[in-house]
């Protein structure tokens, strides 16, 4: 056989074996949408823990809007986020709670220019078997109480003891939260009386919690800021994404939640 006509024969080999992987139908497959703007594929969104039911909409949101796109997202501690960025983990957005984590990655060269989307304060949250022994910053001091913390090297947490130095309460944490959803579980479970989370996280428990205000005095608040990551695979469509937190239509979604703006 000589070579031309081995070459003719595999060509039809292999064809054939992709029309059977293909099923009957001769018509190409059409190709995948792509969004206005030439967007098109995924990211990967590293957020707080305190922005889950948010960006969860905003994603569902900016997927509606650029059609073709999809945005996962991996929720946990700022701290924690920032140093699996620092360390290689695969991301293209990170949305952090505090600009101290913010600020770490970008000292890494993983992140450049951060823009503040958001801005959330502290609040108690109280069980709702708890709602005759704690109605103060102050009740959180009595032994009796117990109450649940985000660990200090949190954003929350630091927020927290931010709040409680301020206020001039000493409390004792039964439970020390590796984000303020921990947290936040820890009161609805009943575990504890009463938590220090976020405004933000108060509003997402409903009926679960009873929010106890913390006076403008001693309350604190922490930017949210938001970068694209450095090694990003689709950093068109990671800045894209970035840049809805803070359209219009973003900032709805996230004053809905609770959220004050930058």
């Amino acid at each position: 056989m000589t070579p031309r006509w081995r070459a003719v024969l595999t060509a039809a080999a292999l064809a054939g074996l992709l029309a059977g992987c293909g099923g009957s139908d001769d018509t190409a497959p059409a190709p995948a949408a792509t969004a206005p703007g030439g967007l098109s594929g995924s990211i990967t969104v590293l957020a707080a823990a305190s922005l889950t039911g948010a960006f969860t909409t905003l994603g569902q949101q900016f997927e509606a809007a650029h059609p073709g796109t999809r945005v996962r997202f991996g929720f946990g501690a700022s701290s924690t986020l920032a140093q699996q960025i620092t360390s290689g983990a695969p991301a293209d957005v990170f949305a952090s709670a505090s600009t101290r984590n913010m600020t770490d990655v970008v000292t890494a060269g993983d992140a450049a220019d951060p823009r503040t989307f958001a801005r959330n304060s502290a609040q108690i949250a109280v069980a709702p078997a708890s709602r005759d022994r704690v109605s103060t910053l102050a009740d959180l001091a009595d032994p009796d109480v117990k109450v649940a913390l985000c660990q200090p090297e949190v954003p929350c947490g630091a927020l927290a003891e931010q709040v409680l130095a301020e206020a001039g309460v000493t409390v004792v944490p039964v439970t020390r939260g590796l984000d303020v959803r921990s947290v936040l579980a820890s009161v609805t479970s009943g575990e504890v009386d009463a938590g220090i989370v976020y405004v933000t996280d108060v509003l997402s428990a409903g009926a679960a919690v009873t929010g106890i205000a913390i006076p403008a005095g001693v309350n604190a608040s922490t930017a949210y800021p938001v970068a694209t990551v450095t090694r990003s695979r689709n950093p068109a469509l990671g800045q894209a994404f970035a840049d809805h937190l803070l359209s219009a239509d973003g900032q709805r979604v996230l004053a809905a939640a609770g959220f004050a703006g930058p």
